[in-house]
């Protein structure tokens, strides 16, 4: 299974001079805590250049008890973020997140485009999807056994 086909294509992107309040207010109306930072290049392609995540708003603005009008997206964003390219194996996006201590990747394309996020929470559903037809096989085991030699 490759990167690219769990991944989030509709990944929600601001701009690094964005308000801080404004990117806060759109993680709230799209109820998500993650947001990606991009860059347009001479291209038109979106490349990632930072993740803005609640937590980042909450340690480095609200504990510090900074006034989070005074800030844009690029004063707290983490910069540089590791990605995981479209083509990569799950096993080594997987790898990289348990290394970096996220639970999110930015996914990019051939030319380093940004063509979604990769979350824990689609690992897991696609994890459960595949367990859920180990399950069916072993119960189809059984009933078909018992139909064929009763």
């Amino acid at each position: 299974m490759n990167t690219g086909k769990l991944c989030q294509a509709r990944a929600i992107t601001v701009d690094r001079a964005d308000e801080l309040v404004k990117a806060a207010q759109v993680m709230r109306e799209k109820h998500i805590g993650y947001l990606v930072v991009v860059a347009t290049d001479a291209d038109g392609l979106q490349r990632p250049v930072g993740v803005l995540t609640d937590r980042d708003i909450v340690v480095t603005v609200v504990a510090r008890e900074t006034d989070p009008r005074t800030l844009r997206v690029g004063d707290v964003m983490t910069e540089s973020p590791v990605t995981a390219a479209e083509s990569d194996p799950l096993e080594k996006s997987l790898g990289e997140m348990r290394r970096m201590g996220v639970r999110r990747l930015p996914v990019v394309g051939k030319r380093g485009e940004l063509v979604g996020v990769l979350s824990l929470d689609d690992v897991i559903e696609a994890l459960s999807s595949e367990l859920q037809n180990v399950a069916g096989s072993i119960r189809n085991e059984q009933v078909i056994e018992g139909t064929l030699r009763p």
